[in-house]
């Protein structure tokens, strides 16, 4: 009786709801600022309790200089530097540092490094290269620092000094958010023109997908707009490199919705009823569906609060208010614009006629829906389904998590150009080496101790060279390793690969475990010691992200499980449907472990992708049960729940897999940012609705409920809550 007096509200007030949401989206173009403001890029969001930050602040303070430099710039001949070039790198470093270079702008200090007869540790060449350091004070914005640098290049540097470009991990930072908002156009566009191709086709339609893509348009701007006020009032960062993924997400799931209650409506249009009683009745029959599967997902996603990781509490937020204002926007202004369109709304591509008039035909795909419930067909199949989720997922046991920055970027970016230069020159760690803080009384005085440690520091596996108190041969304006008051004393260690890839982190792991042992054999068992730099600080994230897991994990699943019981009133299936989640889910992180790391080369996934990828498959997987499940249900209050879905499979596909289709193409497309990160989400979340759309839900879960037969617990001899479709209507195809 409530559905059917909130159907006919809609309807009634149709009008009113569009010229509203019109209003709305109005306002916050106007009021509003869009996401971005208050916030910033994912990479920003570290906790200032994160050790390796707090040993980089105590080392400043102690010696009342950093010795971490992440800007640089990179200067190289392979052919060798002349000694002019070389002197001039010196000379003009020196300028910056006693204040003869005119206006460095914010830059403080400069400092080459040069691979030159081999004083410097480690270094693969000789005289081909120079990386010079550059500092500025510590309140200069990202941006601020790359600006800087490109004027110190266009004032200082000619066209004799082979001045590769400007790199380290912030320019790399800095041009990932641009690439993102740059990209952030073109994906729109090419997302929209794949839903509107994708639902004209299944509906042979041009003014369906209209009405898919005006809602979701709706549920976008208020998202991005809504999600920047609520991050300008309340401080919460909204990272940048969300915005992509909330775009995709939303085109995706409104577009889900939408599809849904366009097959409600064309099917009783094909039954002969009018505008407003269709509109009624699919209003009716989908909204609590609807309503039950942005629910579920809005919470899985929303699990991600209880992270200790900043960077997962700024996902958690930003995808939960997401999908539910997609959801408050498709249960209102969807069944008003079809109440108000009717069979205008299903005009065919192809003939003058309605697409709704055509005679209406049984569903396709009996025949399979009837031997997939058979229990002798289904055991077989549910094996073989087990079987090859579980073999997609075993490349997961190798799955290793990293923070790249500078690797992250396409193979031709300057930034990365430029990189690829330093480390040709010296190893891979160099332009974001990890500092070892080692702090005690008179610790600074302690020479031949100091000597050891650097010594057994350097021995380490994965550690290129150390530079510190022992090493000879450096530049005497080099005095950055003792502090003055005699109670620091410190050392650069230069990590041998990528330094915020998986194996540098496990280096600093394995360096940060073997630290204690280190200083005892050194003669220093009394002092403490601490690790600061890009590395660290990765190694204290993905330490977090894999802390994380527990919580996420349990907290996204027990909301899923939530609305489950709730809305199938039953136990034994909604858990049965749920491990399904997860074989899908552990499929989907195999085979992106298989391409990225195996395939391609890459050092580790991204440390977020597959927490998020998880989550949001966790909730999207929940929608498709509630869909394709749902309708069974119903109809298992009165006949056999095998019986119950024979007869419904056939109704709930072609819209699960248009719906699918939709969303794995919406999350495909992200692989348009030219950025390592966004290429994993896009292979990871697409080919995981794939599989759940087209295995899990398909196969899988049906064959389960049919073994499971009346112990999966559907209700039985209850009144129908929901106005069944007449037999012609459930004949149509949706």
């Amino acid at each position: 009786m409530l559905l059917r007096s909130y159907a006919r509200i809609v309807v009634l007030l149709r009008w009113p709801i569009v010229a509203a949401w019109a209003a709305a989206v109005a306002a916050s173009l106007v009021f509003l600022p869009a996401a971005g403001q208050g916030g910033s890029d994912l990479e920003q969001l570290v906790s200032a309790d994160n050790p390796a930050v707090r040993s980089e602040l105590r080392s400043f303070e102690r010696f009342g200089f950093p010795l971490l430099s992440r800007v640089a710039v990179v200067q190289r001949d392979p052919g060798g530097l002349s000694q002019q070039v070389q002197a001039e790198a010196v000379a003009r470093a020196r300028s910056v540092g006693d204040g003869t270079a005119g206006d460095a702008g914010p830059i403080r200090a400069a400092v080459p490094v040069m691979n030159t007869l081999g004083l410097f540790p480690g270094s693969a060449e000789d005289g081909t290269t120079i990386v010079t350091l550059l500092f500025t004070d510590p309140d200069v914005t990202f941006a601020g620092q790359v600006a800087a640098a490109e004027r110190f290049v266009a004032e200082h540097y000619g066209a004799d000094d082979a001045v590769v470009g400007i790199t380290g991990s912030v320019p790399a930072r800095v041009e990932q958010a641009r690439l993102v908002q740059s990209s952030l156009p073109w994906l729109e566009a090419i997302t929209v023109a794949f839903v509107f191709l994708i639902v004209a086709a299944a509906f042979r339609s041009l003014v369906a997908p209209l009405v898919a893509l005006a809602v979701a348009g709706v549920a976008t701007l208020l998202t991005l707009h809504v999600g920047g006020e609520l991050a300008v009032r309340l401080g919460v960062p909204v990272p940048q490199e969300t915005q992509p993924l909330l775009v995709a997400l939303l085109l995706g799931v409104v577009t889900d919705y939408v599809v849904f209650y366009l097959s409600g409506v064309r099917s009783r249009l094909a039954a002969g009823e009018d505008r407003l009683a269709a509109a009624r009745h699919a209003t009716a029959r989908f909204t609590p569906i609807v309503a039950t599967a942005g629910a579920t997902a809005a919470a899985g996603t929303g699990a991600l609060v209880v992270a200790g990781s900043p960077a997962f509490r700024a996902f958690g937020p930003g995808m939960a208010l997401a999908i539910l204002i997609g959801l408050v926007v498709a249960v209102t202004l969807v069944p008003a614009l079809l109440a108000i369109l009717g069979r205008a709304a299903f005009r065919s591509t192809t003939t003058p006629h309605a697409d709704a008039d055509r005679p209406v035909r049984p569903a396709r795909g009996r025949w399979w829906s009837r031997l997939l419930t058979r229990c002798w067909f289904a055991l077989p199949l549910l094996l073989l389904c087990i079987a090859g989720l579980v073999v997609a997922a075993l490349p997961a046991r190798h799955l290793k998590l990293g923070v790249s920055f500078v690797e992250a970027l396409p193979p031709d970016h300057p930034t990365r150009t430029a990189a690829a230069a330093a480390e040709a020159g010296f190893a891979d760690g160099i332009l974001s080496p990890t500092e070892v803080l080692v702090e005690g009384d008179g610790v600074a005085a302690r020479a031949a101790e100091l000597t050891r440690l650097q010594q057994s520091l350097a021995g380490v596996q994965g550690v290129a060279a150390v530079l510190g108190p022992g090493t000879t041969g450096l530049p005497p304006e080099l005095t950055v390793f003792k502090a003055p008051d005699g109670g620091a004393a410190r050392f650069l260690v230069i990590l041998s690969d990528e330094p915020l890839g998986a194996t540098a982190v496990a280096t600093a792991a394995r360096l940060d475990e073997q630290l204690p042992g280190l200083l005892a054999a050194a003669g220093l068992g009394e002092a403490r010691a601490s690790l600061g730099g890009d590395t660290a600080v990765a190694h204290v994230i993905v330490d977090q992200t894999v802390a994380d897991l527990g919580r996420i994990a349990i907290a996204a699943l027990l909301a899923n499980l939530l609305f489950l019981v709730l809305f199938l009133r039953a136990l034994v299936a909604p858990v049965g449907l749920l491990v399904c989640s997860v074989l899908a889910i552990a499929a989907t992180l195999g085979l992106t472990t298989w391409l990225f790391q195996d395939v391609l080369g890459a050092d580790g996934l991204t440390f977020y992708v597959p927490f998020a990828a998880a989550v949001l498959l966790v909730a999207l997987g929940s929608d498709y049960n509630i869909f394709g499940i749902g309708p069974a249900w119903r109809e298992a209050r009165k006949r056999p729940l095998r019986e119950a879905l024979a007869v419904t499979l056939p109704h709930s596909a072609r819209a699960i897999r248009t719906a699918a289709f939709t969303l794995a193409v919406s999350f495909g497309l992200l692989w348009i940012v030219p950025l390592r990160p966004f290429h994993e989400l896009a292979f990871a979340l697409g080919a995981g609705v794939l599989i759940d759309a087209f295995v899990v839900r398909s196969l899988l879960a049906p064959a389960l409920l049919s073994v499971l037969g009346s112990k999966a617990g559907p209700p039985v001899d209850e009144p129908e809550r929901i106005p069944v479709s007449p037999a012609p209507a459930q004949r149509a195809e949706v």
